[in-house]
Protein backbone atom coordinates (compact mmCIF):
# COMPACT_ATOMS: atom_id res chain seq x y z
CA UNK A 1 0.00 0.00 0.00
CA UNK A 2 1.50 3.26 -1.38
CA UNK A 3 -0.07 6.83 0.08
CA UNK A 4 0.24 9.93 -1.87
CA UNK A 5 0.40 13.30 -0.65
CA UNK A 6 1.14 16.47 -2.50
CA UNK A 7 2.09 19.93 -1.39
CA UNK A 8 3.58 23.13 -3.03
CA UNK A 9 0.77 24.40 -4.91
CA UNK A 10 -0.58 27.81 -4.46
CA UNK A 11 -1.02 31.20 -6.26
CA UNK A 12 1.45 32.47 -8.60
CA UNK A 13 2.25 35.32 -11.17
CA UNK A 14 3.13 34.26 -14.49
CA UNK A 15 6.43 33.67 -15.04
CA UNK A 16 6.65 32.37 -12.14
CA UNK A 17 7.85 29.12 -10.56
CA UNK A 18 6.38 26.32 -8.18
CA UNK A 19 8.01 23.02 -6.87
CA UNK A 20 5.17 20.66 -6.07
CA UNK A 21 6.78 17.42 -4.17
CA UNK A 22 4.79 14.61 -3.69
CA UNK A 23 5.57 12.33 -0.27
CA UNK A 24 4.63 8.77 -0.11
CA UNK A 25 4.44 6.24 2.31
CA UNK A 26 5.17 2.55 2.47
CA UNK A 27 7.53 0.29 2.32
CA UNK A 28 7.31 -0.13 -1.33
CA UNK A 29 7.38 3.33 -2.70
CA UNK A 30 10.90 2.50 -4.23
CA UNK A 31 9.32 -0.51 -6.68
CA UNK A 32 6.85 2.00 -8.68
CA UNK A 33 7.42 4.15 -11.13
CA UNK A 34 5.55 7.61 -10.34
CA UNK A 35 3.76 10.09 -12.71
CA UNK A 36 2.51 13.68 -12.43
CA UNK A 37 -1.11 14.75 -14.10
CA UNK A 38 -3.27 17.67 -14.33
CA UNK A 39 -6.45 18.07 -14.34
CA UNK A 40 -8.02 21.82 -15.55
CA UNK A 41 -12.13 22.55 -15.45
CA UNK A 42 -13.33 21.49 -18.99
CA UNK A 43 -10.50 19.32 -19.93
CA UNK A 44 -9.25 15.55 -19.77
CA UNK A 45 -6.36 14.60 -17.30
CA UNK A 46 -3.37 14.61 -18.96
CA UNK A 47 -0.43 13.33 -18.05
CA UNK A 48 2.98 15.65 -17.84
CA UNK A 49 5.36 13.50 -16.66
CA UNK A 50 6.84 10.07 -15.56
CA UNK A 51 9.91 8.64 -14.19
CA UNK A 52 11.28 4.94 -13.65
CA UNK A 53 11.68 3.38 -10.43
CA UNK A 54 15.67 4.00 -11.02
CA UNK A 55 14.68 7.76 -11.43
CA UNK A 56 15.21 7.82 -15.45
CA UNK A 57 12.75 10.75 -16.59
CA UNK A 58 11.02 8.57 -19.24
CA UNK A 59 8.50 11.60 -20.84
CA UNK A 60 7.52 14.93 -20.03
CA UNK A 61 4.01 16.15 -22.13
CA UNK A 62 4.90 18.95 -25.32
CA UNK A 63 2.96 22.25 -22.87
CA UNK A 64 5.55 21.68 -20.54
CA UNK A 65 8.80 19.98 -21.86
CA UNK A 66 11.63 22.87 -21.01
CA UNK A 67 9.58 24.04 -18.29
CA UNK A 68 8.90 21.00 -16.03
CA UNK A 69 11.41 18.76 -14.01
CA UNK A 70 10.59 15.74 -12.95
CA UNK A 71 12.76 14.01 -10.09
CA UNK A 72 12.40 11.76 -6.90
CA UNK A 73 14.69 11.32 -3.94
CA UNK A 74 13.93 7.69 -2.74
CA UNK A 75 15.76 8.34 0.54
CA UNK A 76 13.11 11.14 1.47
CA UNK A 77 9.98 8.80 -0.28
CA UNK A 78 9.51 11.76 -2.26
CA UNK A 79 8.69 13.16 -6.05
CA UNK A 80 9.33 16.75 -7.09
CA UNK A 81 7.61 18.99 -9.84
CA UNK A 82 9.42 21.66 -10.50
CA UNK A 83 7.48 24.52 -12.54
CA UNK A 84 9.48 27.62 -14.45
CA UNK A 85 7.47 30.04 -16.35
CA UNK A 86 4.64 29.32 -15.27
CA UNK A 87 1.95 30.20 -17.65
CA UNK A 88 -2.28 30.84 -16.73
CA UNK A 89 -3.12 27.89 -18.97
CA UNK A 90 -1.25 25.64 -16.77
CA UNK A 91 -3.66 26.27 -13.82
CA UNK A 92 -5.27 23.15 -12.74
CA UNK A 93 -5.25 20.75 -10.09
CA UNK A 94 -2.20 18.69 -9.45
CA UNK A 95 -1.50 15.20 -9.24
CA UNK A 96 0.76 12.07 -8.47
CA UNK A 97 0.58 8.85 -8.95
CA UNK A 98 2.47 5.92 -8.57
CA UNK A 99 2.14 2.35 -10.92
CA UNK A 100 4.45 -0.52 -12.07
CA UNK A 101 5.43 0.87 -15.02
CA UNK A 102 6.26 4.06 -16.11
CA UNK A 103 5.65 3.36 -19.93
CA UNK A 104 1.70 2.54 -18.43
CA UNK A 105 0.76 5.49 -16.54
CA UNK A 106 -2.50 6.65 -16.65
CA UNK A 107 -3.67 3.51 -18.00
CA UNK A 108 -2.18 0.98 -15.15
CA UNK A 109 -2.25 3.40 -12.56
CA UNK A 110 -2.71 1.71 -8.53
CA UNK A 111 -2.07 4.89 -6.72
CA UNK A 112 -3.30 8.84 -6.42
CA UNK A 113 -2.25 11.66 -4.40
CA UNK A 114 -5.84 14.16 -3.69
CA UNK A 115 -4.41 16.62 -5.66
CA UNK A 116 -3.49 19.93 -5.35
CA UNK A 117 -4.55 23.45 -6.93
CA UNK A 118 -1.86 25.73 -9.24
CA UNK A 119 -3.31 28.66 -10.35
CA UNK A 120 -1.08 30.90 -12.77
CA UNK A 121 -2.17 34.64 -12.45
CA UNK A 122 -1.92 36.64 -15.40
Amino acid sequence: QVQLVESGGGLVQAGGSLRLSCAASGRTFTRYAMGWFRLAPGKERELLATITWRGGVTYYADPVKGRFTMSRDDSKNTVYLKMNSLKPKDTAVYYCAAGPSAARMGYETHYWGQGIQVTVSS
